[in-house]
């Protein structure tokens, strides 16, 4: 196996796959390059000179440029270059549409049909706190439920929060409208919405703010309004409890799945190994008439000229922009700067700049054009890829994912995570030695890439692993309970 990588047959540098010795020599395109300097794994290696003010090329693209002269073997890193990116832009469209062409798989996953047709790959009993003020009655209700009953059905759990109340504006109205789209959600077999009775998200609010909705299938209560809320919760949710144990899996095409998107701790083999996969994968559901969605808006800042190439039409193009250009506009309406990125340990996992970190995430979103571009509390209204306007922050972005109707996120990492998010979070790792150190967080490994780079026969195994995932097989994050919600903040707090 090789030493190292070269991502595109442009670049300028090349990404270690093992750790290189100062003195080792390396061979590519017909030379012998000895190293300069100790490297380690997923760390770029200079493979031409790049003298100060040029720019240093990974996937075909800038990732910065040179702050001095680079020589053929030197460690390229946050010593020797610096971001090029700036604030707002204007931008052309000169769309560069790939179509995929249609599958006709028989493949199905076992899932629950609901009412309005949508299909959930759990049937799950949650209990959503209108207001952080009774995240301990609802945990409570919980408790004492499970005592009292051997759990038939996927899964019993309380998702608690901070906020309610004391928010204003977009705040108050994304809180009211993300726990509204959980209270739909298909994965929810029964919900029980638990509301203290003072608060500014108020259930009469938040219950005419749903729309249409199976009645039959969530319950209300206003905690003030009873004289024992834990006893009158677990009568509410014991109706539901009843109700749901008649509900069975049953075949689903694929084109049911809406899956989300996510990296995080990503590493210098982010953007080889995990993010192509769901590329592959995402261009596969895709051609299958299902839906994706890629979110963590600052980190496509330095990649969004490739998706916006891919936009469907002048409208997605416009709503593209916007989509960046109004995170830009976040961060500078916060005396911030728009770049704090990349995280100490992505630097330590060998990513250097924004567009290094960027042009990786990006992957996987795969080739697909872009079909709609959703705010956040937006739920997906077309089949195919979406973009979401989100942070980059993990349990923040995997959450909104799950609020717009993915009914599970793809979270690939090079430095590993155990959290999961409220719709199963599956973990694939970028490389090998993750999976081995951790395999109570991580969910697949594609390091293996490394090893065959076969990635259409991973893509098939991976596909069969998410079918039986969608049909009910539990990921680590579910086996442990590490479950929340995150909810986006923008402003004042009361």
């Amino acid at each position: 196996m090789e030493k190292f990588f070269k991502i595109h047959e442009n670049d300028n540098v090349v990404v270690a796959i093992s750790a290189i010795n100062k003195g080792e020599s390396i061979n590519i395109d017909g030379q012998t390059i000895l190293i300069a300097d100790d490297i380690q794994a997923g760390h770029k290696i200079a493979i031409q000179n790049i003298m100060s003010g040029e720019d240093v090329i990974k996937y075909g693209n800038p990732i910065g440029y040179a702050l001095s002269d680079i020589k053929i073997g030197d460690h390229v890193h946050v010593q020797n270059v610096k971001t090029k990116l700036s604030d707002c832009m204007e931008y052309e469209y000169h769309p560069k549409i790939k179509e995929l062409e249609i599958a006709t798989s028989n493949k199905t996953f076992k899932g629950y049909k609901r009412k309005n047709g949508e299909a959930g790959i759990r049937n799950e009993l949650w209990i959503i706190p209108t207001v952080g003020c009774v995240n301990g009655q609802a945990n409570s209700i919980v408790k004492l439920f499970k005592k009292q009953n051997k759990e038939e059905i996927d899964n019993i759990h309380v998702f608690g929060h901070n906020y309610g109340c004391s928010q204003l504006g977009d705040d108050h109205k994304n809180t009211r409208t993300v726990l509204g789209n959980m209270i739909k959600h298909p994965n929810a077999g029964g919900v029980l919405v638990l509301g203290l009775g003072c608060e500014n998200n108020q259930i009469s609010q938040l219950r005419e703010s749903l729309g249409e909705f199976d009645e039959s299938r969530v319950r209300f209560l206003n905690s003030q309004d009873v004289e024992d809320e834990i006893e009158e919760g677990i009568k509410l949710v014991d109706e539901l409890y009843t109700q749901m144990q008649s509900d069975k899996r049953v075949d689903c095409p694929i084109s049911d799945l809406k899956i989300g998107l996510k990296c995080g701790g990503s590493d210098g083999f982010s953007g080889i190994t995990a993010n192509p996969l769901l590329g592959v994968f995402s261009d596969l559901l895709i051609a299958n008439g299902g839906s994706t969605v890629l979110t963590e808006v600052p980190e496509m800042f330095g990649a969004e000229h490739i998706l916006m190439e891919r936009a469907e039409n002048r409208e997605v193009f416009d709503k593209t922009v916007s989509l960046i250009n109004d995170f830009k506009e976040y961060f500078i309406k916060h005396n911030q700067p728009i770049y704090e990125n990349p995280s100490p340990g992505n630097k330590a996992g060998g990513i250097t700049t924004l567009e290094d970190k960027s042009l990786g995430c990006t992957q996987k979103g795969g080739s697909a054009k872009i079909v709609d571009v959703l705010k956040y509390g937006e739920v997906i209204q077309k089949n195919g890829l979406n973009l979401l306007s989100s942070p980059g922050n993990d349990l923040v972005a995997a959450s909104a994912l799950g609020f717009s109707g993915c009914q599970m996120v793809l979270f690939t990492t090079g430095r590993g995570t155990p959290f999961g998010s409220f719709v199963p979070t599956m973990k694939v790792s970028t490389n090998s030695n993750l999976a081995k150190k951790k395999p109570h967080w991580i969910d697949f490994n594609a390091g293996t890439l490394l090893e065959d780079g076969n990635i259409d026969a991973l893509a098939e195994k991976f596909l069969n692993y998410i079918i039986e995932v969608a049909s009910g097989e539990e990921l680590n994050h579910e086996k442990t309970g590490f479950r929340e919600i995150a909810i986006f903040k923008t402003g004042v707090t009361l």
